[in-house]
């Protein structure tokens, strides 16, 4: 239950240690050889770079910048077998410094609180009476990958995260630009709308032959109730052994507002 939790509020199963089915893996690329169509070919390398650079350029432009969020979210989460799940989360942020997290579900009732630093994961498991005292590296653990305080942050407030200046190619279709690149751990695709050069989608597939892992995420329902363009809907499908697909619907959020970040472990508490 634990784990479970912290996969789906963090969306760390983004990167869970399974690996994929063929199956899986063509249901996913099929998704993405539908919606990009590559262009003919270019006319010269330096129009080609430049354009990559005016979109890469627009994705950096729309990048969230903030000193604390706040934001109350709906969670779906539903793997292969039929396993499903459904649960609210209360997210606070203190960038650089914390991530704050409350799960409830049925009539409010909290189920998990996590308190994440730079060094540390704390985790209270109100529901069996336990907690969890790790380092920074538990996040690691769980998601096999150098996840810190900072890609977390990233994740949750909507930006790109494992993003490369190593963008080599692009493709185009209609509304939208993609850019092809690659990273130490990923083969990356990025698609973003052709006017606002909003992120609309990424697309990573692991480099590594071992793990053969794919993942697809996706940003939509884009506001501007702040300033600036932030995604209120994001869906989170990964592909390895089995298929997760993750919900999130932020259903209110603040930014740069004086924020508490309550953790207290009750006494009568397992520790483990």
């Amino acid at each position: 239950m634990i784990r479970n939790c912290i996969v789906v509020v963090l969306a760390a199963s983004l990167f869970c240690s399974c690996r994929a089915t063929k199956k899986i893996q063509s249901a996913i690329v099929k998704k993405d050889t539908v919606t990009v169509v590559m262009p003919p070919v270019d006319t010269g390398h330096a129009d080609s770079m430049r354009l990559i650079q005016e979109y890469y350029d627009g994705l950096k432009k729309h990048k969230i910048d903030f000193t604390t969020f706040s934001g109350k979210i709906d969670v779906d989460y539903e793997e292969t077998g039929g396993k499903k799940l459904n649960v609210n989360a209360e997210l606070r942020m203190y960038k650089d410094s914390v991530i704050w997290i409350r799960i409830t579900a049925i009539f409010g009732i909290e189920g998990l609180r996590a308190y994440i630093t730079k060094d540390s994961v704390k985790i209270i498991d109100r529901q069996n009476k336990v907690y969890i005292g790790r380092s920074v590296a538990y996040l690691q653990e769980i998601a096999a990958l150098p996840l810190d305080l900072g890609s977390l942050q990233d994740l949750l407030i909507g930006n790109p995260v494992f993003l490369t200046t190593d963008f080599s190619s692009y493709s185009k279709s209609p509304g939208n630009v993609s850019l092809h690149g690659t990273t130490e751990l990923f083969r990356l695709l990025l698609t973003l709308s052709e006017q606002e050069k909003l992120l609309s989608s990424a697309k990573l597939d692991d480099l590594d032959e071992q793990r053969n892992r794919t993942s697809y995420l996706s940003w939509t329902d884009y506001e501007n109730k702040k300033g600036f363009p932030f995604s209120q809907k994001r869906t989170i499908t990964v592909a390895e052994k089995k298929t997760l697909e993750i919900k999130l619907n932020y259903k209110q959020y603040e930014f740069n507002e004086t924020l508490s970040f309550p953790f207290s472990v009750p006494k009568n508490y397992k520790a483990e």
